[in-house]
């Protein structure tokens, strides 16, 4: 067990004839006391500190450890997040190919609708024509026909 102040000032020494002097020996001792007092209060001041210190250090750890975990858990969101801005430009992009595959495919139809229609349409103009052809032979062969030249000689006579 370590010396106390207290320990010093109530030690007794045995007087001899040819000792030392009391009064410096007792000058002595106090001043060591006193310095072992103030180194006493030193260390227990640094003491106080020391653990303060680590206190501090162990609150540090504590956000350290906190600020590490909210960084990962920050880039795991973050990476969650690219995740799913991928997947749904992804669906958006094949959506958007549906919609342009729906499209040509209607204008494709809507074409061929086009063309068959003018088929039909020049069919009809063809057969239109040929029936016009043939009732105007059929009319111009009337009016060459024999019996215009009686009916016109009869009604000049």
């Amino acid at each position: 067990m370590p010396l106390t102040p207290l320990d010093i000032h109530n030690k007794e020494f045995k007087r001899s004839l040819r000792g030392y002097n009391e009064d410096e020996v007792n000058d002595f001792l106090d001043r060591i006391i006193k310095d072992y007092e103030t180194l006493i209060r030193q260390n227990k001041e640094l003491e106080e500190r020391s653990m303060q210190m680590e206190e501090q250090v162990k609150h540090y750890k504590l956000m350290e450890d906190s600020l590490g975990k909210s960084i990962m858990l920050a880039q795991e969101t973050s990476e969650e997040l690219k995740q799913n801005a991928r997947k749904e430009a992804q669906l958006v992009i094949r959506e958007a190919e549906k919609n342009a595959d729906r499209i040509v495919q209607d204008a494709l139809n809507k074409a061929r609708k086009s063309a068959l229609e003018l088929d039909e349409v020049k069919k009809q103009a063809a057969v239109f024509r040929a029936r016009f052809r043939s009732l105007l032979q059929a009319q111009s062969e009337m009016l060459d026909a024999l019996e215009w030249d009686q009916i016109t000689t009869d009604v000049a006579e």
